[in-house]
C-alpha cells in the first residue's frame, strides 16, 4: 500500500488555496502515494477564533499521526524564513522518526537571503562569523532555511529539492514539489535512523 505523505506548507493561506492544495493532491496520487492534506477536514464550529485554533492544531497534529512521511514547503513565506507552522510540522515529524522530505521555490539559501535583509551590509567577526549590524551571527551554511530544518531532512535519508521559481509564482510552482514527489516516491518505507559524524560547533 502507497505511503502516506502529509503536505505541508503555507498554501492554506492563498487566496486560490483549494485550488493550488488540489493540485498537489492529485500529483502525489499520480506518484503513487496517498496525500494527507491539513486543507482537507471541515473544522468544527466553535465559540471563539482561540478554539477555533486549538481545533485546527489538534486535528492537523492528528493527520500527522495518521501519515507515514511528510513533504514540506519550506519556501521563504512572509519574510526570509520558511512559514513557522510548516517549521512546527516537520519537526514534529521528525521527532517521530518518519520519512521527511522538503522543497523551496527559491534558489538563494539562508545566509543569502538573510544578508539581502540587511541590504548586504554585514561584517565578519574574529572567528570568521558573518554578522548582521544588529550585531548578531548570520547562519551562511548554505542550507535553504535554519539548519535544523534542512539537516533534519538529510540526516533521515531524505532529501530537499531547490527550485527557482518565477518572481510572483513562488508558492504556487510546482516543479520543485512534483521533483520531491519522485524522491518520496522511490523511498523505501521506512524512515532512516540518524547516523551523524560528531562535529564540533563552529
Amino acid at each position: 500500500m502507497p505511503k502516506a505523505v502529509y503536505l505541508a506548507g503555507p498554501e492554506v493561506f492563498l487566496a486560490n488555496a483549494r485550488e493550488i492544495l488540489d493540485r498537489k493532491i492529485a500529483l502525489t496520487r499520480a506518484a503513487g502515494l496517498v496525500p494527507v492534506s491539513p486543507g482537507d477536514l471541515e473544522f468544527p464550529k466553535t465559540a471563539s477564533k482561540w478554539e477555533l485554533g486549538l481545533a485546527i492544531s489538534a486535528i492537523d497534529e492528528k493527520l500527522m499521526n495518521a501519515a507515514d512521511a511528510i513533504i514540506a514547503n519550506l519556501t521563504p513565506f512572509r519574510g526570509i524564513a520558511a512559514d513557522t507552522g510548516t517549521c512546527f510540522e516537520l519537526g514534529y515529524m521528525c521527532a517521530q522518526g518518519k520519512a521527511a522530505f522538503a522543497y523551496t521555490n527559491v534558489r538563494a539559501d539562508h545566509g543569502t537571503r538573510t544578508k539581502a535583509h540587511f541590504q548586504g551590509v554585514h561584517s565578519v567577526d574574529e572567528n570568521g562569523h558573518p554578522r548582521g549590524p544588529d550585531g548578531m551571527m548570520i547562519e551562511d551554511m548554505g542550507f535553504i532555511d535554519n539548519l535544523m530544518l534542512h539537516g533534519g531532512v538529510l540526516n533521515r535519508g531524505g532529501h530537499v529539492v531547490v527550485g527557482d521559481a518565477p518572481p510572483g509564482e513562488e508558492l504556487t510552482d510546482m516543479r520543485a514539489f512534483m521533483a520531491v514527489l519522485e524522491l518520496a516516491a522511490r523511498q523505501p518505507g521506512q524512515a532512516c535512523r540518524i547516523q551523524v559524524a560528531a562535529h564540533p560547533f563552529p
